[in-house]
């Protein structure tokens, strides 16, 4: 069985997320996602919707095989856990593949690290812009 990780933050879903995660499950047999704590997001504003709502959205999708959330103090632990041939990383996600992929063989895992490419369709794909339709739109006269 050849296992797949996406990680992500997922705050407030969009097609953007959805295509990542579709396409992150077409690379094996069984999908797992790690939705990060609201206490480990520092490189973009702090989630509006709540960690454990995030998780359940996420658990909802058809797409996803198996949900958790991260580990507070070590992003590797899960992925010890799960034990997958590959992770996958949004095309917006901060991390630099070569770096995950040598973290990972420092701790004895050997996995394939896949940069999963842009949404190219249509609606608002980004949480960020979500937020600021909702702002423009809602905001009193």
């Amino acid at each position: 069985m050849k296992r797949v990780v996406a990680t992500g933050t997922f705050d407030i879903l969009h097609p953007g997320h959805l295509y990542y995660l579709e396409e992150s499950r077409r690379l094996g047999d069984e999908l797992h996602v790690i939705v990060a704590r609201d206490a480990n997001v520092r490189h973009k504003p702090i989630p509006i919707i709540p960690e454990f709502q995030r998780l359940k959205m996420i658990r909802a999708l058809r797409v996803v095989d198996h949900a958790r959330l991260g580990d507070f103090t070590d992003m590797f632990r899960p992925i010890e856990e799960i034990r997958p041939a590959i992770i996958t990383l949004g095309f917006n996600q901060h991390f630099d593949e070569q770096t995950l992929t040598d973290g990972l063989a420092s701790r004895g895992l050997s996995v394939q690290v896949v940069r999963i490419g842009q949404y190219a369709g249509e609606g608002i794909c980004s949480s960020r812009k979500i937020v600021e339709a909702i702002i423009r739109t809602r905001s009193g006269p």
